[in-house]
């Protein structure tokens, strides 16, 4: 039997402010963009999350509920340094590790000889650890797979630990809502819900057939899910699949000349941020329109990578829904390293 945990940050990025400036610590606090900027909230601290703030949420919406916020502007360098302590620690009990972000990971401990290969003192020595050399704190879940160990390091947030009995699985997952079962997005959530389907005992009672006739491969998934069964295992090794960058306008436009530099701007972003990856051959071009309404559209072709192709699929989406404009975005999506018979985009800038 596997040993899975799932570590958690706690509010990490608030939790990296609090700790550097102590002040912070006891007031309503959060980490995102300006309200006049129509910023979204990175995370926020505990005391804000008891006004209903939390991550993602609008700035402005987050102060209208919490009107003494304390905003605090992202250092993603200095989350970025403390990430790094984290999986320090980590990949030193075990060198089969996930990281999910910044802030979360995967570790299969099961060969892991400390604490007698114990998975729950060896979560609770992690923690301890982060604490000491971090000045942060973790949330961890300690399961046979990936599925249970996520759902339960929930479970004692903040800065607290579950261990799910492999003996009482069956009881513990069908009170679960599906809306937590890894793969349900918000589409596939309010789909099941519409099917009377709320918690993983009610999906339970669907038959696998039906399942994949509803909802095709994930359908399969879920009938393993809803039953505590995942066989995933912890992947060290990823293949990343797009790379991009967008930006949200103070005001909606509709003028190009007023966009276009930030689409300059922001194609020159994806284009050095390509260094990087100089072992990844681009698939396509890729360009992201949410309009003042927030509906989103999106268009992506192969094309030679240079700001003139870019320009060019923007305008052709656009013009076929020429509205006010909140937010652009581009990028490029790479061919998977599996593909053999594929030619790479030329880079003209």
């Amino acid at each position: 039997m596997r040993k899975i945990i799932h570590v958690d940050m706690d509010a990490f990025y608030a939790s990296v402010e609090m700790r550097d400036r102590p002040e912070l610590r006891n007031v309503p606090m959060a980490v995102g963009g300006s309200s006049d900027r129509r910023g979204v909230l990175c995370t926020a601290n505990y005391e804000a999350r008891k006004y209903g703030v939390r991550a993602a949420m609008p700035t402005k919406t987050a102060l209208k509920l919490c009107p003494k916020l304390v905003l605090v502007k992202p250092n993603f360098h200095k989350y970025s340094e403390a990430s790094q302590q984290v999986f320090e620690i980590f990949r030193s009990f075990t060198d089969k590790v996930q990281p999910l972000s910044l802030d979360e990971a995967y570790l299969d401990v099961t060969d892991c000889p400390h604490f007698n290969n114990s998975a729950t003192l060896i979560a609770a020595e992690i923690r301890k650890i982060i604490f000491e050399k971090t000045g942060l704190t973790a949330s961890a879940g300690i399961a046979s797979n990936k599925l249970l160990a996520k759902l339960v390091s929930d479970f004692k947030k903040p800065n607290g630990q579950f261990t799910c009995d492999p003996q009482k699985t069956d009881e513990l997952i069908k009170s679960i809502p599906v809306g937590k079962i890894w793969g349900v997005g918000k589409v596939m959530n309010e789909r099941l819900l519409q099917m009377n389907i709320k918690t993983c005992e009610d999906l339970q009672a669907v038959p696998r057939h039906q399942l994949i006739q509803y909802f095709g491969k994930m359908g399969d998934h879920l009938f393993d899910f809803c039953r505590g069964i995942d066989e995933r295992e912890v992947e060290t090794e990823f293949e990343r699949k797009s790379l991009s960058t967008e930006r949200t306008f103070n005001r909606d436009l509709v003028i190009m000349e007023e966009i276009k530099p930030f689409f300059s701007e922001m194609v020159a972003e994806v284009i050095e941020s390509l260094e990087d990856y100089s072992d990844r051959v681009v698939k396509n071009l890729h360009v992201k329109i949410k309009y003042f309404d927030f509906q989103s559209t999106t268009i992506e072709r192969q094309l030679d990578l240079n700001e003139e192709n870019f320009w060019e699929l923007f305008l052709e989406r656009w013009s076929q829904d020429p509205r006010p404009i909140r937010l652009v975005g581009v990028g490029v999506k790479f061919i998977s390293n599996e593909t053999e018979d594929c030619g790479q985009l030329l880079l003209n800038v």
